[in-house]
């Protein structure tokens, strides 16, 4: 096809000149390039390369514990190190930490945390801060950073086994109650990291302890790895009568969210509960497995070479996939690489295997039985008599690829519960961890989701600060605001560092959650998503991705040099406006893409099988901005960027569908598909707009069932056991009022013996 932008420049030279066919050569590539610096001024730069991101749950682990730190808090590494110092000399003489032997060590931590229970409230925060400086390697006695992570890492196994946690807990209670804190932090006019300094620490020794335990080696001894469980267990199950730590902290941001303590390090909160929440929830296999074995998989492992060529694909241009040249059903030719094999198989066809719906089937039966015999049988998918042969083959293939998830398993148990309750009895609900959560979450569970989306909003690059908004950045600012350009240049680095490791809590926490409730029970997850859902989170997400995604994910707000461990055993290099403007040398912003993935995978998660939330997709036009999202050459981020079009196409229209068949074909290729799926048309029977309230509705009434039927059991209930005993029903005490036996045989005459009996009626009724 033609480049319109050259054919207008030949056109114009042909007209102006008479040897127009020179003229029209040399400006047809000007034109073009002309034509591609406007997108590209527009769309952002085109000529991203393919990014090798590695998702996983977290980063690595020097990046997690350096993202805790703002680069405004630099200084209190001295100061951390100044207080252990100060009480390590008056305890041990003459030896350092690294020195001492581990019975030395634990009778050292034993007397800090006796020295942690005083009055006086500045004492007690320089001994918090000694045990911060322990639980971050004591960095003054290494050399290098694998040392300062090495012995923080030991540190933390060892402050753990002594009680520090259970001791912080208590801390953490007194200062989340401390109400003169609150009102001082309301009364000041502007909040900065000088108000959450208790807070700071408390929560940085708790957030060590967890992400250093829960990171599992093959070199731990069988101690740490019991120690590991016991800590599992501690933060899973409600201890000593108090609830799971997790609803503490969603407690924290709710009252942060409320205006009512400002004053929280809500990045701190945030990081520690979606850390908490991860060694809460016990390890699964993610819920995009397909359970059955792919058709078209070998057994062998692929080699080096069919990798790669199964990368190609992956491949972009101008936002979208670069797709194959050949018809994707016919096998490509064979490589010289693979001719050397011994045995050389190529797919036929597309590399998985379709999946069909019980509803799938009903609904291919009613519209043949329509058709051909003028009468529907229900749910029946048995009985075939008055269907063509045809037919009979069809369903026959529909039912050998049917796929029972476990969502239609606990849906139909929930059905039968609801309709039988006393023949089947009372459900057996196990105590997992993510049962008791759920039951923690669960009254509360609106606010918590409306306080993350609010914080999401403030911290989402799209936002504009508006003056009634919440302040997401008070456990960053300093005491005093930047003077020079190159300080305020660090800070602006700083806070839009700050922001997107909020970004990336968030999403990984929300994403952490469905997955899990998922697996529990789907109506757990249908109540989360229908919160999420309820406070604007479809469009939130897509207001996120309203930009240059791009530019997003190759962001460098970051500083390597002053990020932790390297700035505790570096001398900081004299920073310029020339190195804070070139940033790092890295391909991308890990936590940016993974910020990304995560808020994709959570909007496939909130729409699919959901026809209303696919319908405010399209309401709120997410088809161009999605597609501004293909520009990032990452085979996952495209994927989920895929699944969000193709449940939307059909919706689209004829004309967006016809101008955009690259993106058709780069569905068809890329995402599994569905037997009978009509994704590419738009005569769906379920796309009927006046549905879709209903389904929500049906939706709503089934979680409100279920949740009242499993955590709501009245003491009165209509299905309560009845006490049928006569001796014990007359032999029960009641308590009369004073002036009963003055009246008793008054109203025995006008309400007993004075009216009729109808023993008819009274038969009839019983």
């Amino acid at each position: 096809m033609e480049d319109p932008a050259a054919a207008g420049a030949g056109s114009s030279s042909t007209n102006s000149n008479g040897n127009g066919g020179v003229k029209g050569k040399q400006a047809a590539p000007k034109g073009r390039e002309a034509f591609r610096s406007q997108r590209r001024e527009s769309e952002g730069s085109v000529d991203c390369p393919t990014l090798e991101f590695e998702y996983g749950d977290a980063d690595g682990h020097a990046a997690e514990l350096s993202e805790l730190y703002s680069y405004t808090e630099n200084l209190e590494f001295t100061t951390n190190r100044r207080c252990f110092e100060e009480d390590f000399k008056t305890q041990v003489q003459g030896k350092e930490w690294l020195e001492l032997e581990e019975d030395a060590q634990k009778a050292y931590v034993m007397g800090l945390l006796d020295r942690l229970e005083v009055v006086s409230r500045e004492r007690r925060l320089k001994v918090a801060r000694a045990v911060l400086y322990l639980a971050q390697g004591t960095f003054g006695e290494c050399d290098s950073e694998v040392d300062v992570l090495h012995w923080s890492r030991y540190n933390c196994f060892l402050l753990y086994q002594m009680g520090t946690f259970s001791a912080f807990l208590e801390l953490l209670h007194m200062e989340i109650d401390n109400s003169q804190a609150c009102s001082s932090a309301l009364r000041k006019p502007a909040i900065s990291i000088a108000d959450s300094t208790e807070l700071r620490v408390l929560l940085s020794v708790m957030y060590l302890l967890v992400e250093n335990i829960r990171l599992e080696r093959e070199t731990d001894s069988c101690r740490w790895r019991t120690a590991r469980e016991t800590f599992r267990t501690e933060l899973s199950f409600s201890m000593h009568n108090e609830e799971p730590f997790a609803l503490l902290l969603f407690s924290m941001v709710t009252k942060f969210c409320s205006g009512l303590a400002p004053h929280f390090p809500i990045k701190k909160v945030l990081l520690l509960l979606w850390k908490v929440v991860m060694q809460l929830l016990t390890k699964q296999d993610s819920l995009d497995i397909y359970n059955e074995r792919d058709l078209f998989k070998t057994e062998e492992p692929a080699t080096e070479e069919e990798e790669e060529s199964a990368g190609d694909g992956e491949r972009t241009l101008d936002g979208e996939l670069d797709l194959l040249e050949q018809d994707p059903l016919v096998p490509p030719p064979p490589s010289q690489a693979s001719l050397s094999a011994e045995r050389v198989a190529f797919p036929k066809g597309l590399p998985w295997a379709p999946k069909v719906r019980q509803k799938d089937i009903e609904h291919f039966l009613e519209m043949s039985r329509n058709k051909f015999i003028g009468f529907t049988l229900g749910q029946d998918t048995d009985t075939l008599v008055g269907l063509p042969r045809p037919i009979h083959e069809s369903v026959k293939t529909l039912k050998q690829h049917k796929y029972i998830s476990i969502a239609d398993v606990q849906i139909k148990n929930e059905e039968d519960l609801e309709k039988c309750p006393m023949s089947l009895g009372e459900e057996v609900v196990p105590e997992t961890p993510c049962e008791i959560l759920y039951q923690g979450m669960l009254y509360s569970l609106p606010q918590y989701m409306i306080a993350l989306l609010k914080i999401l909003l403030a911290a989402a690059p799209t936002s504009k600060a508006k003056t009634d908004s919440i302040n997401i950045l008070a456990d960053v600012l300093p005491e005093e605001m930047p003077i020079t350009v190159l300080q305020s240049m660090k800070l602006g680095i700083d806070v839009n560092r700050h922001k997107e490791i909020i970004v990336k809590s968030i999403s990984a926490l929300l994403l952490l959650l469905l997955k899990h409730f998922k697996l529990n029970h789907i109506y757990q997850f249908e109540y989360v998503s229908q919160h999420l859902v309820f406070a604007n989170c479809i469009p939130l997400i897509l207001k996120f991705f309203n930009q240059n995604i791009l530019s997003y994910i190759t962001a460098k707000n970051s500083i390597s040099v002053l990020d932790y461990p390297c700035c505790t055993i570096q001398d900081l290099p004299e920073l310029t406006t020339e190195s804070l403007e070139a940033g790092d040398n890295n391909q991308f912003c890990w936590r940016n893409l993974f910020s990304c993935i995560n808020l994709l995978r959570l909007l496939n998660k909130l729409t699919k099988w959901k026809h209303s939330r696919t319908m405010m997709l399209v309401v709120f036009k997410s088809a161009p901005i999605l597609k501004r999202a293909l520009k990032v050459k990452q085979a996952m981020l495209q994927l989920y960027v895929l699944k969000l079009l193709k449940i939307q196409t059909k919706y689209l229209g004829r004309q967006w569908r016809k101008s955009n068949m690259k993106t058709m074909s780069a569905i068809y290729q890329k995402v599994r598909h569905r037997m009978n799926d009509d994704w590419a048309y738009g005569n769906d029977i379920d796309a009927r707009p006046w549905d879709f309230q209903a389904e929500e509705c049906t939706l709503r009434t089934n979680i409100e069932a279920f949740n009242s039927r499993r955590y709501d059991k009245p003491q009165d209930s209509e299905f309560s056991p009845v006490d049928n005993c006569l001796q014990s029903v007359l032999g029960q005490r009641l308590d009369l009022p004073e002036d009963f036996h003055y009246s008793y045989e008054l109203w025995l005459e006008r309400e007993v013996f004075s009216q009729p009996i109808c023993w008819e009626e009274l038969l009839q009724n019983h």
